[in-house]
């Protein structure tokens, strides 16, 4: 199934199913009201039998429910998941992130000697020892998050605006202590995450030692959608192109099949001595090439940046700043 919450015109926000011809199945009105088709967080939180209910009404022939294409906006598949976590999981992208940071420290460098030592860091820059024993995560913002088609609107206290292109699983099952060979069994479904960062603001954090905060944490800095794409659709999500465009033009191409930390390694180790619930999300991290720092090429107001991974679709974000904030 793919699933998506969505609105129409001076409408609420509802849980829908997409169909071939593009029309939406409103699940609420389809069901009769059964409560479990409320909203994305309960039909999770329901469980199997609700899932099959929900995946027979939309193979089935509706007789109530179907919103026509063109009709209806699309939201955050998750309006305000339970709980975010954001790993690390592509070493081409640790890699070259933190060597473009060294060089952009490089460029400011006020001496000959300051220069040739950053520029010497990047190139032999890898990830420290513990990147490699267990998967690092830091917990995003659960209420900035922003949907299809929104406006980022850039904080005035950054100017390098930033994108990541990353996949995200949702969880569907509460577990704790999962085995790493049964992780599978507790993902909901598929999700594409943009990452948005404000990068000057996070370079000046890091160093702290406790991870990003104001250089992730800004109003619709968690962009997800365009629907869920339900475990069964998807096979083996270690094989999708994740690809990124801006105005149009295609700026890199990755693949799912790079994750060192694979969901079920992220599942097993977040479960450990703590339970995971229905509706939490894990995001991948951005794969190699997926962001704007590797090129040292940043966005503009005013530009388009669109995230696809196929077999879940396009997520397509605008940004635009006041004030003079967000230039490269």
């Amino acid at each position: 199934m793919r699933l998506v919450t969505f609105c129409t015109a001076g409408g609420a926000s509802t849980l829908g199913g997409l169909l071939d011809d593009g029309a939406a199945l409103d699940l609420s009105v389809a069901s009769n009201g059964v409560p479990a088709f409320a909203s994305m967080q309960s039909l999770i939180g329901a469980g199997p039998q609700a899932w099959e209910q929900a995946r027979r009404l939309m193979t089935g022939k509706p007789g109530q429910g179907i919103v026509r294409a063109g009709t209806y906006s699309l939201l955050a598949p998750l309006p305000c998941p339970p709980q975010i976590r954001d790993f690390m999981c592509f070493e081409k992208h640790v890699i070259q992130a933190f060597n473009a940071s060294f060089r952009t420290r490089a460029s400011r460098a006020t001496s000959v000697e300051e220069r040739s030592a950053l520029l010497a860091q990047a190139a032999a820059y890898r990830p420290p020892p513990v990147w490699y024993e267990r998967p690092l995560y830091y917990k995003a913002n659960r209420f900035s998050i922003s949907g299809p088609g929104d406006e980022i609107h850039w904080p005035s206290y950054s100017r390098l605006m930033d994108y990541e292109c990353e996949l995200a699983c949702i969880i569907g099952i509460a577990g704790v202590d999962i085995p790493r060979d049964r992780a599978v069994d507790h993902v909901f479904g598929y999700t594409i995450f943009n990452d948005f960062s404000a990068r000057d603001t996070q370079g000046t954090e890091m160093p702290g030692g406790l991870g990003p905060a104001k250089g992730k944490d800004f109003d619709g800095a968690n962009a997800f959608g365009p629907c869920i794409v339900t475990a069964d659709e998807i096979p083996d999500p270690y094989a999708l192109d994740m690809i990124v465009r801006v105005n149009g033009v295609e700026r890199s191409r990755g693949n799912s099949r790079d994750m060192y930390w694979k969901f079920e390694d992220l599942i097993a180790y977040v479960s450990e001595g703590e339970t995971l619930h229905p509706g939490e999300i894990l995001g991948s991290g951005t794969v190699g090439n997926g962001c704007g720092l590797e090129h040292l090429r940043f966005l503009e107001d005013g530009d388009l940046v669109e995230l696809e991974i196929p077999p879940i679709g396009v997520l397509a974000n605008s940004v635009t700043c006041g004030g003079g904030a967000g230039r490269s």
